[in-house]
């Protein structure tokens, strides 16, 4: 089915909640109500004439701070017994973005909202996990956001840290580099002073 024929298939069904068929975009997509989204999903999956049994992948947007919307998640499905692809699109304000989980339906999305929960702050209600995936669970903020500011400390490290690799400078000699990070001086094989190779010919450690 093309995604006119689908569009319209879920108007008849969803009414007023498929807000709009964006068929001239590279990619169609189908946008719908947020609040619908785990009812729409569950219709696309089990629907004999649909069966959109792949979830491809899952995408948090952030459309940036001046937008309305301001947010988004974007759903790429594929149907492996029809052939078909189809991809929706919800919008979410960005102070407290909230929409249904499609996990239960769709195996494949409990990774991919633990990404967008961490990365952009959207939460997935019904999801049986919700947690960080990459970030730590203490960490602050959103870090795909556009607003994203990133913390100067995390646990007495300094972030983002800077370090000049060539030196190896110890913590006393160079305060800026937080508790916990290489107390103690150390050496890597490319800074090896060179070495004769016994041909009388010198060379660096580890060519």
């Amino acid at each position: 089915m093309t995604p006119e024929q689908i569009h319209e298939k879920l108007s008849e069904k969803f009414g007023e909640d498929i807000i709009a068929l964006k068929g001239e975009e590279l990619d169609p997509f189908i946008q719908v109500n947020p609040a619908r989204i785990f009812e729409i999903a569950d219709y696309l999956h089990t629907s004999p004439s649909l069966k959109f049994t792949s979830l491809m992948c899952l995408s948090g947007m952030d459309y940036g701070v001046d937008s309305e919307p301001s947010l988004g998640v974007v759903y790429s499905l594929h149907s492996m017994e029809r052939g078909h692809k189809l991809t929706l699109r919800v919008d979410l304000p960005r102070e407290n973005p909230q929409l249904p989980s499609v996990e239960t339906i769709w195996h494949t999305a409990d990774w991919h909202e633990r990404e967008a929960f961490d990365l952009f702050g959207i939460v997935f209600a019904g999801h049986r996990d919700l947690r960080r995936i990459l970030c730590p669970d203490d960490w602050e903020g959103y870090p795909l956001r556009k607003d994203y500011v990133v913390q100067e400390f995390y646990h007495g490290v300094r972030v983002p840290y800077q370090e000049d690799w060539r030196k190896y400078e110890t913590l006393e000699k160079n305060t800026e580099r937080g508790h916990y990070v290489f107390k103690f001086e150390s050496k890597v094989p490319h800074l090896v002073e060179p070495a004769e190779n016994g041909n009388g010919d010198t060379k660096k450690a580890g060519e």
